[in-house]
């Protein structure tokens, strides 16, 4: 999606300080069918095809069609890859791939080779970081598969809450998920 947003930043906002309120224990299929509501096709997915392929799944239930963001890194395993390219063909979800401005190659020309071993925020930066904030610019809420029992700086993470940074909704509907929930 590359359009605008509609809605200020301010009214995003206040969306979100209330839907943290309302949504605070509920399930993820509750919050996800009010962020369908609320946000239509201004609601992305940001999904790595690992553990949480789940995420797609609840969010399809609710937003047919729902754009899927895949940060294509160019160090992806193939076993990853392949279920990127399974995806859409088992789900109704819309994949948009998310390219770095640099291939691998040109950044290692650049930046010399394993920059994720020498630097890994850098790294980050250009192949995760850059990408997902220039597509999430054109969306006015995005879901997440952050848990909080991942890691500490997770632990009070909101069912939603407020993205300072991108300026949008932050739906996060497996937060209070464990692992074994995530399996099943």
């Amino acid at each position: 999606m590359t359009t605008t947003p509609p809605g200020s930043v301010e009214q995003r906002r206040r969306v979100a300080e209330h839907a943290q309120q309302q949504f605070a224990h509920a399930t993820a299929d509750e919050v996800l069918a009010w962020a369908a509501q609320e946000f239509g096709d201004g609601l992305a997915v940001a999904c790595s095809m690992a553990s949480d392929t789940v995420l797609p799944s609840l969010v399809a239930r609710h937003q047919a069609g729902v754009d899927v963001l895949f940060l294509q890194t160019g160090y992806h395993f193939p076993e990853t890859l392949g279920t990127r390219e399974a995806l859409p063909l088992a789900l109704d979800v819309n994949i948009i791939d998310l390219w770095p401005a640099q291939t691998v190659a040109e950044q290692d020309a650049q930046y010399g080779a394993q920059l994720h071993d020498r630097d890994p925020a850098r790294c980050c930066q250009l192949r995760k970081v850059n990408p997902l904030d220039e597509a999430l610019a054109g969306y006015r809420a995005w879901v997440t598969g952050v848990r909080r029992e991942e890691a500490p700086t997770r632990a009070a993470t909101p069912v939603v809450g407020w993205d300072e940074a991108h300026g949008l909704v932050k739906i996060n509907p497996l937060a209070a998920w464990t692992f074994d929930d995530l399996l099943a």
